[in-house]
């Protein structure tokens, strides 16, 4: 079966998209690129000293995501996957221009972590690439951020994301394109402080081949194999040569250069000052380059999802044995609370993702458990608003942190962030699952529903059970008063 799935890419220099086509055999998924756009924005430039993004880098972006949500018109939902990186994450007025941005595409865009984004990275270029069992360093020079990864196989090992790119020091140390002798000290002085914190630990974990990715390692090769300055691939000898020539020209339009694009020439020197930081920082001998970068580890994810192999899954298994969560109990609360689900929810936008997400908030609502009893919930939505959660995006996490933090206790405290109803009611399923759950004890059904109108809930519960459970019967009593503070009207019908 072929279908299409198709990824945009939200860097802080450049935006890309890509369409690939998924053909699945009986034993085999591959992906085959059938259009690619990409456009110079340069978001990051437009970040002022308070992190604030100016209107013409915002015009740029709105410009660029119109044009790419016109090749898009009429891809299902599903199959369109937009993720934002470093800008979209630092920038104080995000939440302003967030929607602008989604308008103009047409989809929902993900503001993922550095974390995130460095797997990504990790998978779109070691998918590209023979498979092997050597250990291999991925670096990715972005606009706002540089990845680390070292991993083997399909599998990252250790990942680091750092604020460091070619447009943020090219604004910082080479304003305007002008390369001087002392922009490049302090450029790689910068990087090295930055680098230095994670020297050791990837030294000693050690890779066989390092690779970089997406655009100044591409350009950086071209340039460095086309110019004579390296016979294969990136080397600490031939960026020496190539500072050198830009330094003389005090611009990278120096004459002598071949194979560099007119759209990388502004930030080329930012980005090879940042390259020479890690080879000396790293002791690395000698880089090539990785044809995936993060847009296609993007698709590879998408089609995770879309095959039962959900990093997510993956993830919320993992933090479960980590912070030692009764299976039991959370199988439990995710039936009951999936059942409220499918009577006042299964008709919502998107239903499937929003029964996918409260599922896994029942599945970790009580992470808070492992580090203590007390207010449990709030070390669990702690956890999850800030924990490395492969898969996941900023809002998925924030999502997961707001339903579990509100599973229990008082509801005023979700009342400062302005809930949507959805929210509310994602809230009550949980809520109400782990009232009905309290014994931990094995139930084969219980006497309840819910429904909603409007603003009202209305939960019919068994009479005979309801007398046969008193303290069920007090807590929901309590649950009425608590949602009247969120601006419901939450009725106990005996049935």
């Amino acid at each position: 079966m072929d279908q299409l799935l198709a990824a945009v890419d939200l860097g802080s220099n450049s935006f890309r998209l890509s369409i690939a086509r998924i053909v699945q055999n009986d034993n085999s998924v591959q992906i085959y690129a059938t259009d690619r756009l990409k456009e110079t924005v340069r978001l990051a430039a437009g970040l002022n000293a308070d992190r604030v993004l100016d209107e013409d880098a915002i015009q740029r972006a709105i410009a660029v995501l119109s044009r790419f949500g016109e090749r898009l018109e009429n891809f299902p939902a599903g199959r369109v996957r937009a993720v934002a990186t470093n800008t979209f994450r630092v920038a104080r007025n995000v939440a302003d221009f967030l929607p602008r941005a989604e308008a103009a595409l047409g989809y929902p865009i993900e503001v993922i972590s550095g974390q995130e984004e460095a797997r990504l990275v990790y998978s779109g270029v070691v998918h590209e690439l023979p498979p092997s069992s050597k250990q291999r360093f991925v670096v990715d020079i972005g606009g706002g951020s540089t990845e680390f990864i070292i991993g083997r196989e399909l599998e990252p090992l250790i990942m680091k994301s750092l604020a460091m790119g070619c447009v943020s020091y090219t604004k910082s140390f080479f304003p305007d394109g002008k390369v001087t002798e002392e922009g490049f000290v302090l450029a790689e002085i910068a990087a090295r402080k930055e680098i230095e914190i994670i020297s050791r630990q990837y030294r000693h974990v050690g890779w066989d081949e390092a690779f970089g990715s997406s655009g100044t390692a591409k350009a950086l090769v071209a340039t460095l194999e086309e110019s004579g300055f390296s016979e294969k691939g990136i080397t600490l000898d031939g960026m020496q040569k190539l500072k050198k020539v830009l330094i003389r020209h005090g611009s990278a339009h120096a004459p002598e250069l071949r194979g560099l694009k007119l759209d990388r020439m502004e930030v080329l020197p930012a980005g090879l000052s940042i390259m020479m930081a890690i080879f000396s920082e790293l002791q690395v001998k000698q880089m090539f380059q990785g044809d995936g970068a993060l847009r296609v580890g993007v698709l590879y994810d998408m089609l995770g999802r879309d095959s039962s192999h959900d990093k997510r899954d993956e993830t919320a298994g993992v933090f479960m044995k980590r912070y030692h969560i009764d299976s039991r109990q959370a199988a439990r609360v995710k039936k009951q609370a999936l059942a409220f689900f499918d009577s006042i929810l299964a008709d919502e936008t998107a239903a499937d993702d929003l029964r996918r997400y409260l599922s896994w908030a029942c599945d970790l609502h009580e992470t808070g458990l492992s580090i203590s009893q007390n207010n449990y919930h709030k070390h669990t939505a702690y956890v999850m608003a800030n924990a490395d959660m492969p898969g996941f995006s900023e809002a998925e996490q924030e999502l997961l942190s707001f339903l579990t933090l509100g599973h229990q206790g008082k509801l005023d405290k979700l009342l400062p962030e302005k809930p949507s109803r959805v929210k509310w009611l994602l809230t009550l399923c949980l809520r109400l699952a782990v009232v009905f759950m309290r014994r931990r004890q094995p139930v084969t059904s219980l006497p309840v529903s819910l429904e909603t109108d409007d603003q009202k809930l209305m939960l019919r519960v068994g009479s005979k059970w309801l007398e046969d459970h008193p303290l069920t019967r007090y807590t929901l009593t309590l649950e009425a008063a608590e949602w009247k503070k969120a601006g419901f009207t939450l009725d106990i019908i005996p049935s």
